[in-house]
């Protein structure tokens, strides 16, 4: 945006209309545009208000590269559905469930190959990494494969396809286990207690995610009911292992052969603490809820660990890659998403529309039904908010029913100009940073 793009539209005629539109949706990037009209009545037919016009809503998308805007506000009811997960006494969770056995955990993907690494010594000397390189911790290979040509990408592409089916087959062997330590059968566990989980999926640098997912036990009834007591930390710890071990899924490669799909050797396990520190990890190692509930929600706007270039939307095809400056692994991941995609015995896996996300499919952000509140909600309690402030604005009180009446089309998405579009990303770094001024902590 050069200065007189900048000028040129701060005395354009429509300047104030705009900036009051793109302030509403907190500098959104990509702004659903409507139009239509609103109108509120009371209960006896009397019109409280009544608004005619084009409204803007923000795109709501969680990752930060395609709208920060967006992803900020979704970090934020990722925190408070994560926090009241942990430490409770919130959205009708009781605060005893601190009391409860829990566990940070971290599952990643398998290897396919070498790739480049970065890793320090306990004096922080740098290891060469199997390429012979000292690298940087900014190094553009880092994460990368270091021969291109032996790395198996089918396979990993097909493991990244399926991670969301193999957390599923871990939660039911997670469950089992438990079950065994209890002398039940796995039928008749959620008779005796429940398995509450929040999981998030983190890209590596190797463009394949991995899962962090805070897990705690609960009695049958829930959150409200404490778990059997039988059910401890130790015998959480150990019931994860076994089922991480004991957890695979089948599926086939393209010539036919069958390729068993499994977690990585790296499984990290850490017991979740109710006491409050200024980091994540106090000093014995330990995770503190005060603080996972914020450190989880970042996860959940990350993209695929490459932003430069990177597709921030579906590709149309493989020719859309060559106007786009991608690191060669990254776009071999791509590539071969693309071409699994065309084969017919991968159909349903609808590959070609995840190309641009490596090959995952599922969701970044998910937990079990017991776990906590919800997205609906946490958003829904929004909009009654603003709708009490609304009316409050207008007299109205508030115990005094009201019908809302919303009546609006699609007329486009996004800004009109790249100018535009740059000043409302701006104006929604100087929220961050006003937050991060408030608060003296990163937002």
């Amino acid at each position: 945006m050069s200065d007189l793009d900048l000028t040129h539209r701060l005395r354009s005629f429509d300047y104030p209309t705009w900036r009051a539109r793109m302030e509403a949706t907190g500098g959104c990037a990509h702004p659903v545009r409507l139009r239509g009209s609103s109108t509120i009545t009371t209960s006896d037919g009397r019109v409280l208000v009544q608004r005619t016009g084009e409204v803007w809503a923000p795109c709501g998308n969680r990752r930060e590269t395609v709208c920060p805007s967006c992803s900020d506000r979704y970090a934020a009811d990722a925190f408070h559905l994560i926090r009241a997960g942990l430490a409770g006494a919130e959205r009708g969770i009781p605060a005893t469930i601190t009391d409860r056995p829990r566990l940070f955990l971290t599952l990643t993907a398998p290897s396919f190959g070498p790739v480049h690494t970065r890793r320090l010594t306990a004096r922080g000397r740098v290891i060469p990494c199997a390429c012979g390189t000292h690298h940087r911790d900014n190094d553009p290979q880092l994460g990368g494969a270091i021969d291109h040509d032996s790395y198996d990408y089918t396979a990993a592409v097909l493991w990244q396809a399926h991670a969301g089916k193999l957390w599923h087959r871990f939660a039911i062997a997670l469950r089992r286990a438990l079950a065994a330590r209890l002398g039940v059968s796995g039928r008749r566990f959620g008779q005796v207690a429940r398995l509450s989980y929040a999981k998030v999926a983190e890209y590596q640098r190797r463009g394949l995610v991995h899962f962090h997912a805070a897990i705690r036990l609960d009695g049958s009834d829930g959150p409200a009911d404490p778990p059997p007591a039988g059910l401890t930390a130790e015998a959480l710890r150990d019931a994860v292992h076994e089922a991480a071990t004991a957890t695979s899924l089948d599926t086939t490669q393209p010539d036919g052969t069958t390729l068993t799909l499994r977690w990585g050797a790296q499984l990290d396990l850490r017991e979740i603490t109710p006491t409050a520190h200024d980091s994540v990890t106090d000093e014995t190692g330990e995770i503190t809820d005060s603080r996972l509930a914020g450190y989880i929600a970042k996860y959940a706007t990350k993209g695929t660990g490459k932003t430069d270039g990177h597709p921030d939307r579906p590709i149309r095809s493989l020719a859309h890659l060559e106007r786009m400056t991608l690191a060669e692994h990254h776009r071999r991941l791509i590539e071969t998403a693309w071409h699994l995609g065309g084969l017919p015995q991968y159909a349903e896996l609808n590959l070609r529309k995840w190309a641009h996300m490596l090959g995952f499919r599922g969701h970044f952000l998910t937990k079990s039904r017991a776990y906590s509140t919800t997205f609906r909600t946490i958003r829904g309690d929004r909009r009654a908010w603003r709708l009490a402030e609304q009316l409050d604005q207008l007299g109205h009180p508030a115990d005094d029913p009201v019908l809302v009446i919303n009546d609006w089309h699609l007329v486009g998405i996004g800004h009109h100009t790249d100018t535009d579009r740059e000043l409302a990303i701006a104006h929604a770094e100087r929220n961050r940073e006003q937050r991060r001024t408030t608060t003296g902590r990163p937002s």
